[in-house]
């Protein structure tokens, strides 16, 4: 039952370029910050653009941040950049500030994809466009365009990764003709629920892993594989980190029963997972550290990577990912509509939002060094430290 499940590489390089291109030509005319008013599409030059993000605690959330405002302001917008620490009503209102200034276009990373419902009312009854970003924001027919990765792909990527390390799959995706019959005791783990994009990326990992579930190549001896079981609430380390702890004292001090092991959907989670694994004894003598997948491509886990404590992430380019984020806005400031290349896969329970998708790439210690480091996205100082500099 051979199946090839590994992403096909190169799509980033090629991104870049295409969608550079698309950024002068789109941010051209755009020189010269003025106030706000006057609505999308007025033909003025400059104007406030909102950018809410949920949270600064982890890092990626910060260079998005950073990455679109830097974009928007080189296109000749002024930007109002807000984070809300994770807090729902702080995001609220700090959207309802920016409509409130003036914003002639909104893009949000949403904290709860459902909880944004009468700031969209508000945008749409100003004729604000609303970009979606990376989050996808449900059950409101105002939300006009999506930017984010292949999400589905990205869970893809991640079952792979982990049949990977494993051995039961070769560095092609392909069986491994000497691949090892198990069974591996393997756990689940999935993000918040109320991020739309847990869900793909959960169900893109189930559609790799379950047939080695059903024939017993893997097993889950906690039995706990249901996506709401296995859900981490607000991404939170700590709650990864529990978890895991519960499921080491309910299931694994029996025996000589351990993990080799776990489908890990985001960097954040890892490190708690690696945590808990290591306070029980993981990593040391002869209790190797199981197979653990992340994404984010984070510096704090490119070190786990490197130091051979997490074995792979989901490299997600959000410079791109900002890029595409200021060619949408200023195509809809502009009086155009943004390009996009999926216009079947997201409804968000109201409307199937217009999307641009961006590819990703799984990363290893194999491929770390070019994928992260000669790409420009982290310095090997950062690696070393597990830290981004400031």
């Amino acid at each position: 039952m051979a199946r090839k499940l590994w992403a096909k590489r190169g799509l980033a390089a090629l991104a870049t370029g295409t969608m550079a291109v698309s950024l002068a030509a789109c941010g051209g005319g755009g020189a010269g910050a003025g106030g706000g008013g006057g609505g999308a599409g007025d033909g003025e030059e400059g104007g406030l653009v909102g950018v809410a993000m949920p949270t600064q605690t982890y890092e990626r959330w910060i260079a998005d941040g950073d990455a679109v405002k830097t974009g928007l302001e080189e296109a000749g917008y002024d930007v109002d950049l807000q984070f809300a620490g994770d807090d729902i009503p702080t995001q609220q209102q700090q959207i309802d500030a920016m409509i409130n200034k003036g914003a002639e276009a909104l893009i949000i990373a949403s904290i709860d994809g459902t909880a944004l419902g009468s700031q969209l009312d508000a945008a749409a009854a100003a004729d604000i466009p609303v970009i979606s970003y990376d989050r996808l924001i449900r059950d409101s027919e105002n939300v006009d365009f999506y930017v984010t990765f292949d999400n589905y792909e990205v869970g893809v990527q991640q079952g792979t990764s982990l049949l990977t390390g494993l051995g039961i799959l070769d560095e092609n995706g392909e069986e491994a003709a000497d691949a090892p019959e198990g069974p591996f005791n393997v756990e689940l783990f999935a993000g918040s629920p109320d991020d739309n994009n847990a869900g793909f990326f959960f169900e893109g990992a189930m559609s790799v892993l379950q047939p080695y579930l059903d024939d017993k190549t893997l097993v889950v001896p906690s039995e706990q594989t249901d996506f709401g079981t296995v859900a981490i609430q607000r991404w939170e380390q700590e709650g990864a980190q529990e978890r895991m702890e519960n499921l080491l004292t309910s299931t694994y001090t029996k025996g000589d029963q351990t993990i080799d092991g776990v489908l890990a959907p985001a960097d954040v989670l890892s490190r708690g997972i690696i945590t808990a694994l290591k306070n029980s004894g993981y990593g040391k003598g002869d209790q190797d550290m199981p197979i653990i997948t992340g994404q984010d491509a984070e510096a704090a886990s490119a070190k786990l990577i490197v130091d051979g404590d997490q074995y792979s992430t989901i490299f997600k380019d959000t410079r791109l990912l900002a890029e595409q984020a200021v060619v949408a806005a200023t195509s809809f400031l502009e009086g155009e509509t943004p390009e996009a290349n999926d216009t079947e896969t997201y409804d968000n329970g109201e409307l199937v939002v217009p999307s641009y998708l961006l590819p990703t790439v799984i990363v290893t210690e194999d491929n770390l060094e070019a994928e992260l480091v000669e790409s420009g996205y982290l310095t090997e100082e950062e690696v070393a430290s597990g830290q981004v500099d400031e």
